[in-house]
């Protein structure tokens, strides 16, 4: 079902090669996970303990797999990863090249040993070039250097970082869409072949609308200062209770509806009011009467007059508000995912479920190194071989 029968190795750390990982065992794949002895770094982020079970961070990245701790530092532990490669579909990693290439794990050293293999690079900023090695996180190389932070954040504020993992699962999700077409490749040719994905590529795409007018004209217009936007009727609107809520306008219609909404139909009459309003003073008294009439207004009074209106919004939302809202539990975006102590509990989904069947999920993230011996002994190490890695 699904993705059962796929063997895939990771060795990866943080949150975009792993993220990658932990969708294919999502959806079936057995994932062995191969961590140095220090572990991965996401481990340190609400340490998983008896008192407190079930690290979310490190589990949101690594349910579902097994976990083998091998020092690649000496040659047992390189050994035994290219026994686990012999066995694999898959290998997914986001060590820097260098470092890989210094081990002998790099794709050129790998790709005659193992003919099959699909191997799966996550990269900060591509496998070549000066850059190549350069340390990258998603908030340096996918929100910052990639023009998404300035195309997001209005020039009048100050900057901000991104939530971590943002563009890590952006990422994720490119790699596994790669790794999908290497395998159906390889149903035909039998051959196994290197994907490569990048944060900073996944952050150009992530802003391509913007990015394609910049390419084809040499400039484009991204996110203004409030007062300076170019459409009366869009964004954000704060209501008399202290809610804000977003309005992204479909038709032209959907200025008359919001006029309506808003009891000021009689503008509808006026010229000066007529598609498309391009004079910014014109378009600054739109956004001034909006913000009058909602800030007299209620959320749950302006999002049934915009309902009516059939105009596209949404309240800006909580975390705590979307953890318990119907709708995101009837979307699938949880889970209960097993703590590792015992217990359990809920987790997010990955962003893709398949109602006719699927194979369960929930099992928990591996300890360090928790299925090494088991692993090993099934790739056929002999107890004395396995006795040295350990």
């Amino acid at each position: 079902m699904l993705l059962e029968g796929l063997k895939v190795v990771e060795m990866a750390t943080w949150v975009a090669g792993p993220s990658a990982a932990a969708v294919l065992a999502d959806w079936g794949a057995e994932v062995v996970k191969v961590e140095g002895p220090i572990g991965d770094a996401t481990r340190v982020f609400q340490p998983d303990t008896a008192e407190s079970p079930g690290n979310p961070i490190f589990t949101n990245e690594n349910r579902g797999k097994k976990g083998v701790m091998l020092d690649l530092a000496r040659p047992e532990g390189r050994r035994a990863l290219k026994v686990l490669l012999s066995t694999a579909d898959i290998f997914v990693t986001n060590v820097r090249p260098g470092s890989l290439k210094r081990m002998g794990f790099d794709y050129d050293s790998l790709k005659a040993e193992f003919p099959t293999l699909i191997y799966a690079a996550v990269t900060g900023y591509g496998l070549v070039g000066p850059e190549a090695d350069v340390p990258a996180f998603d908030i340096t190389a996918f929100w910052t250097r990639s023009g998404v932070a300035r195309a997001m954040i209005p020039p009048d504020q100050e900057p901000f970082p991104s939530r971590p993992g943002f563009g890590d699962h952006v990422t994720a999700l490119a790699t596994v869409s790669a790794i999908l077409a290497a395998v159906h490749e390889r149903h035909s040719t039998g051959k196994g072949r290197l994907v490569e994905t990048s944060l900073i590529r996944a952050g150009a795409y992530a802003v391509s609308w913007d990015l394609a007018m910049q390419l084809r004209y040499g400039e484009v217009l991204t996110t203004q200062a409030r007062d300076d936007r170019p459409v009366g009727i869009s964004g954000f609107f704060r209501t008399g209770d202290d809610r804000y809520f977003c309005i992204v306008p479909r038709t032209v219609d959907c200025f008359t509806n919001m006029m309506i909404a808003i009891d000021r139909p009689e503008v509808l009459a006026e010229p000066r009011f007529e598609a498309p309003i391009v004079d910014m003073e014109t378009t600054r008294e739109v956004r001034a009467m909006c913000d009058e009439a909602f800030g007299k207004m209620t959320l749950a009074e302006a999002g049934e007059r915009l309902t009516a209106g059939d105009i596209a919004w949404a309240p800006m939302g909580t975390l705590e508000e979307l953890a318990s809202a119907d709708y995101a539990e009837t979307a699938g975006c949880f889970i209960t995912v097993e703590d590792g102590w015992g217990g359990s509990f809920r987790g997010v989904a990955s962003p893709a479920r398949f109602p006719e069947g699927a194979p369960p999920v929930g099992r928990a993230a591996p300890k360090l190194g928790e299925h090494t011996r088991e692993v090993l002994e099934a790739a056929g190490l002999t107890a004395e071989e396995i006795a040295a890695v350990l």
